[in-house]
C-alpha cells in the first residue's frame, strides 16, 4: 500500500456502521504494521433509525485531514445513503451495495457491488444484529486484495470488541461476508 486509502460505511442508526469502522480501524492500526489510523463518524439526531456514517482512513504517511475526501471504498446499506453519499467514491474505487434496502443506485465511476448483506445477516446466520460484521467481511477481502490488512487482522479486532457470549455468531457472520465478496462480481 503507499500513500491514503479512504473507507466510508453509511446507513442507518442500529446498523452497527460505527462499531464496523472502529474495528477496521483498530485492525489496521493494531495488527498491522506501518499504519497511521484515523476512524471518524457522525449520525443523525434520532440515533437508531437515523442516518449514520463512519469512515476511517488509513495511510502509509501520517494522516493531515481525519476525514474521508473521496472514499476508495464505500460500504452503502441504505437507499438514503447511497443517494447522498455514492458520487463521493474515488473514481474506479468500489462501492459496496446492500441488495435489501438499496434498490437503486446513481451512477457513478466505480466498481459496484450489489451483494446480500442483510439478507446474509437474517437468512444465513439468523440474525440482523450481525449485518455489520458480514459487511466486515466483505471489506476483510477488498482490504485483502489492496494488500492493506489481512483478513485475521479484522477477525482478531472483532473478537477483541464482542461480547464474549457472541464471538462464534459474529465470526460466522464474518465469514460469510468474506465469501459473499470472495465469489462476487461487479456490475
Amino acid at each position: 500500500m503507499a500513500g491514503r486509502y479512504e473507507i466510508r460505511f453509511a446507513g442507518s442508526g442500529g446498523q452497527g456502521v460505527i462499531l464496523a469502522a472502529v474495528i477496521t480501524g483498530e485492525a489496521a492500526s493494531i495488527y498491522e504494521e506501518g499504519l497511521h489510523v484515523v476512524q471518524s463518524q457522525s449520525y443523525g439526531p434520532e440515533a437508531r433509525g437515523g442516518k449514520s456514517k463512519a469512515e476511517v482512513v488509513i495511510s502509509t504517511e501520517p494522516i493531515d485531514y481525519p476525514k474521508a475526501i473521496k472514499p476508495n471504498l464505500q460500504v452503502i446499506l441504505t437507499q438514503q445513503a447511497a443517494e447522498e453519499y455514492a458520487g463521493e467514491t474515488l473514481p474506479g474505487g468500489r462501492i459496496i451495495y446492500d441488495d435489501f434496502f438499496v434498490t437503486s443506485f446513481p451512477q457513478v465511476d466505480a466498481n459496484v457491488y450489489y451483494l446480500p448483506i442483510i439478507r446474509t445477516a437474517r437468512e444465513k446466520i439468523g440474525k440482523e444484529i450481525v449485518t455489520n460484521m458480514v459487511a466486515l467481511g466483505a471489506v476483510a477481502r477488498v482490504l485483502e486484495l489492496e494488500k492493506i490488512a489481512k483478513p485475521e487482522s479484522i477477525k482478531k479486532a472483532i473478537l477483541g470488541k464482542v461480547p464474549q457470549g457472541t464471538k462464534q455468531l459474529n465470526s460466522q457472520a464474518f465469514d460469510e461476508g468474506y465469501e459473499l465478496f470472495k465469489n462476487s462480481v461487479h456490475l
